[in-house]
C-alpha cells in the first residue's frame, strides 16, 4: 500500500531575472484584473512595449534600477509626462502581479513600485472640434452608399452623444428606447461597468434609423461591417473600425491627429457652450463622479430636454 505524500506543493521560486514566459504570465494576471476594455487595451500596449525593451537588453534583473533606465528611455523619446507616467504605472502593476504569482522577489517588486513618475508641467488641453468642424465631419460620409450611412450614424453618436468607442461597438438595437418622449440609449454599460442612460437627439436617431433600415438589422449589434459589394455582414464591429472611421473622415475635412475620444471631448465642450449644466453633461458622459454629484446636489437627469439636443452640429431646419 502506497503512503500518501505529506509534502506541500512548492511554489515556483521567486526570481530576479524574468524570462518571456514569466512576463506573459504576469501580463495575463494584470489584464485579468481589469474589467474595462479601454484599460485592458492601454495596459496591454504599455506592457508589450516594456517587454520588447526589456527583452532587447542584456539579461538584467527586473528591478528598480532597470525600471529607472526604462523611464530614461521613455524620456529620450520625448513622450508627454502623462504618457510616461501611464507606462510606468503599467510596469509597476506588472511587477506587483509577478510578485503575487511568486515569479518575482517581493523586495524587487517593492523597489519597482517606488520608482517615481515625472512631474506634469501645465495641463494638456486635448483636441476639440468647433461646431462647424463637427458638422462637417458627420456630413462627410456619402449616404448614397451603405457604408456611408453607417459611418454617418457612427460619427453622429460619437459627436452628439459622447460615446466611447467600445460603447459604440457594443451598442445593440435593444439599447435604443424612448424615455419621457425622447429617444435614448438605455442601460449602457460604460467604463468600469458603470451603467447610464444617454439621450439621443432626434437627428442622430434619424441617422441611426436610416442605417438600420438600409442594412436590414432587426436585433443584436447596431453596427456591422460592410463588404466591398456594399452588403452588411458579420455580427458586429471591432473598436478598431471606429478608430479608422474617425481617421478617414477627419482627413477628408482637413483635421489631423483626431481620435474617437476627441469627439467625446468635443461633445462635452459643445454641450457646455450651448448652455448645458455641468451635472447634466456628467450624466451624459457617465463620468465616475456622477453618482457623487447626484448625492450632493440632488440632481436628476433630464431626458425630455436633453443637453445634447441642440449643440450647433444638427441639420438646418
Amino acid at each position: 500500500m502506497k503512503r500518501k505524500s505529506t509534502r506541500k506543493q512548492k511554489h515556483p521560486a521567486a526570481k530576479s531575472v524574468l524570462r518571456l514566459p514569466d512576463l506573459e504570465v504576469a501580463k495575463s494576471s494584470v489584464l485579468n484584473s481589469l474589467s474595462c476594455p479601454d484599460a485592458q487595451r492601454g495596459y496591454r500596449h504599455a506592457i508589450d512595449e516594456f517587454v520588447d525593451w526589456y527583452c532587447s537588453e542584456p539579461r538584467l534583473s527586473f528591478s528598480k534600477t532597470v525600471v529607472v533606465r526604462y523611464r530614461m528611455h521613455l524620456e529620450s523619446r520625448h513622450l508627454d509626462p502623462g504618457t510616461i507616467n501611464l507606462r510606468l504605472g503599467a510596469v509597476r502593476r506588472l511587477a506587483y502581479e509577478a510578485a503575487e504569482c511568486g515569479l518575482l522577489s517581493a523586495d524587487l517588486a517593492a523597489g519597482i513600485r517606488r520608482v517615481k513618475g515625472l512631474k506634469k508641467l501645465g495641463v494638456r488641453l486635448g483636441n476639440w472640434l468647433t461646431a462647424e468642424q463637427g458638422h462637417a465631419l458627420w456630413q462627410a460620409p456619402d449616404t448614397e452608399r451603405l457604408k456611408g450611412r453607417r459611418d454617418r450614424a457612427l460619427l453622429g453618436l460619437l459627436l452628439a452623444c459622447g460615446l466611447r468607442r467600445h460603447e459604440v461597438a457594443e451598442l445593440t438595437v435593444d439599447h435604443l428606447q424612448q424615455r419621457e418622449g425622447h429617444w435614448a440609449i438605455v442601460d449602457l454599460s460604460g467604463k468600469a461597468g458603470h451603467v447610464r442612460t444617454v439621450p439621443v437627439p432626434d437627428w442622430v436617431h434619424s441617422q441611426l434609423s436610416a442605417w438600420i433600415m438600409a442594412a436590414g438589422i432587426e436585433s443584436r449589434k447596431v453596427f456591422r461591417r460592410v463588404s466591398s459589394a456594399g452588403r452588411p455582414w458579420g455580427e458586429g464591429v471591432a473598436e478598431k473600425l471606429v478608430w479608422h472611421v474617425v481617421k478617414e473622415f477627419a482627413a477628408k475635412i482637413g483635421v489631423s491627429e483626431l481620435a474617437p475620444h476627441d469627439l467625446r471631448r468635443t461633445c462635452a465642450r459643445l454641450c457646455r457652450a450651448a448652455g448645458g449644466e455641468l451635472e447634466q453633461i456628467q450624466f451624459l458622459l457617465g463620468h465616475i463622479s456622477v453618482q457623487t454629484t447626484e448625492r450632493y446636489l440632488g440632481c436628476t437627469q433630464r431626458i425630455a430636454s436633453a443637453v445634447n439636443d441642440r449643440i450647433g452640429i444638427e441639420p438646418a431646419l
